[in-house]
């Protein structure tokens, strides 16, 4: 089959500014009984280590609660979720006082079966850590994402129909935990991404995909061509998702087993990759938006293959 280019390139960019903010003289400082950077009192020796005017040093405020470094997940279902899936877990903070809770209870006894710390902390700390105000009393603190080889993927493919999702250089984090969603959804074998210059996986991963990083092997390589290349020795076609593709899915060969190949968010698929392409898709459409984005583009043609291998994937499970 001809290979198809794709003259897709254009790169966003952005500008930053700074500013600085600058205070009044030192003289106005004294005169307010202020600190001098450094914390240096204003008295003089000889006046009985007084201020001027005799003002007293104000008391200081009570300080917020701080949320330390680190990637944490929280709530009870993603704990659960982590206990039962291997993600490794550093320790877990639990809001003081709840000893009486069953289910927190009962997800203590199983950190401490694997032996990750649990320490219990006021619940203004788990507040503090929490991105959106849902840790119901628990906070875990996680390594690295274990990533899987490959091989990994190729291996839970099987021998049948197998759909593997290869993202050539997906940036956003929202865009990859969407796509990794839909992916674990169809029933995909596997993701690929690029181990450089690409979204990973992280907290933020986790919860765009709805905990779906935890169900699906995420496989990192340095290079997505001779990934494709692998993939396609495996006996998977690789096909490339372009708007200016040709043929549209409903008529693109997406029987059997397919390396379904993701362009970045700027740029599309790079040259390299889509020569390796076997060949190129597009969605059909009728209005006048140019595309879709990645994630719902992903999406509509991850389906779209389920669709055609209902016979084998749906049917054919229950026999």
């Amino acid at each position: 089959m001809a290979r198809q280019q794709n003259n897709k390139g254009q790169r966003p960019e952005a500008r930053g500014g700074r500013g600085a903010n600058r205070k009044g003289p030192e003289r106005q400082r004294e005169a307010a009984g202020r600190q001098r950077p450094g914390g240096r009192s204003q008295t003089h020796p000889g006046k009985g280590g007084q201020r001027s005017g005799g003002a007293t040093r104000p008391a200081r405020a009570a300080q917020p609660a701080h949320a330390p470094e680190g990637s944490y997940l929280e709530g009870r279902r993603a704990a659960i979720e982590a206990l039962r899936t291997g993600y490794p877990v550093k320790r877990a903070l639990v809001a003081e006082s709840s000893s009486k809770d069953v289910v927190l209870t009962q997800i203590i006894e199983a950190l401490r079966s694997v032996n990750a710390p649990v320490s219990y902390v006021a619940r203004e700390q788990l507040d503090a850590i929490s991105s959106h105000g849902a840790h119901q009393g628990i906070v875990l603190e996680v390594g690295s994402y274990p990533y899987a080889d490959l091989s990994d993927i190729i291996a839970r493919a099987g021998d049948g129909p197998a759909l593997v999702l290869v993202l050539d250089h997906v940036t956003d984090a929202g865009n990859f935990g969407a796509i990794v969603r839909s992916a674990e959804v169809v029933g995909a074998a596997g993701v690929v991404i690029a181990n450089k210059r690409a979204a990973e996986v992280t907290v933020a991963t986790y919860k765009t995909s709805a905990g779906a990083v935890m169900h699906l092997p995420i496989a990192q390589v340095p290079n997505i061509a001779r990934a494709l290349e692998d993939l396609k020795e495996a006996g998977f076609w690789a096909c490339g998702a372009s708007e200016h593709a040709e043929q549209v899915c409903w008529d693109a060969p997406l029987e059997g087993r397919v390396a379904l190949v993701m362009g970045s968010e700027g740029e599309g698929i790079s040259r390299l990759v889509l020569q390796t392409c076997d060949f190129l898709t597009k969605l059909p459409q009728r209005g006048e938006t140019e595309s879709l984005n990645v994630a719902q583009a992903a999406t509509a043609l991850s389906f779209e293959w389920m669709r055609r291998n209902r016979a084998v994937l749906v049917d054919g499970a229950g026999e």
